[in-house]
């Protein structure tokens, strides 16, 4: 609706009567999460442009569906002369937890355990985890963004003292102790402000990443997914 020149609008103090029937009128074949899949990539192939990529990452079940032909869908929006998707996320809804501009996105893999961060479900001021790798996207999607943040979500890993702890908090975008540097050579994950690296759990929680002295220790590399996508 955006894209293509109309709005979408809340309106508070409108009443809206809705009557539910007692069975649906149609089926679903293959089953309602087939379909529900199906419907979402076909979305995500007409509108979301590069921005798909984020979305099957997310959930890459998706990609296994066959979406059929979509043609006649890009040849509408084509002729309605609807704008990008990017247009939609900088325009309509620059709070999205999209990020625009990343490095890399997806799993973030220590070497040394081969266990990937993973936020573990938490919210905001709650430490981040590490997990056994799944492929499966969801709490295990970390995006580093061309802003040098390491961020899950609307949350941006955040550290304000020494040894940490590694905490998840509200993407602020002023740097400072939400900024990371990743050597892509020596695969670390070094904090700025505080010059320490993100390593592997201690014994007392091995569920919790911790932060250490930078080293050339196995335990502080960690392999970003899709290095260069998206830069």
């Amino acid at each position: 609706i955006w894209q293509c020149g109309g709005s979408l609008e809340i309106v508070t103090c409108s009443h809206v009567g809705h009557v539910f029937r007692k069975a649906t009128p149609y089926t679903f074949p293959g089953g309602t999460g087939h379909v529900i899949n199906k419907n979402n990539r076909r979305l995500a192939e007409v509108w979301m442009d590069e921005f798909k990529d984020f979305f099957y990452i997310i959930s890459p079940g998706v990609v296994k569906v066959d979406y059929g032909d979509v043609s006649v869908r890009k040849a509408l929006r084509e002729n309605l002369k609807c704008k990008p998707f990017s247009w939609y996320l900088e325009n309509i809804y620059p709070d999205s937890q999209i990020p625009r501009r990343y490095y890399s996105l997806g799993e973030i893999r220590n070497v040394e355990t081969n266990q990937c961060l993973d936020n573990m479900g938490r919210k905001e001021n709650e430490k981040v985890g590490i997990f056994n790798c799944h492929g499966m996207g969801g709490n295990q999607v970390f995006s580093y963004t061309a802003d040098k943040e390491i961020r899950t979500d609307d949350l941006c890993l955040d550290v304000s003292r020494l040894n940490g702890p590694v905490i998840m908090l509200k993407c602020h975008h002023m740097r400072g102790n939400q900024l990371w540097e990743y050597d892509a050579e020596k695969l670390t994950l070094r904090h700025v402000n505080s010059n320490q690296c993100l390593d592997e759990p201690s014994e007392e929680d091995k569920m919790v990443p911790t932060m250490r002295e930078c080293s050339d220790s196995r335990s502080q590399q960690w392999l970003l997914r899709n290095m260069t996508l998206g830069a």
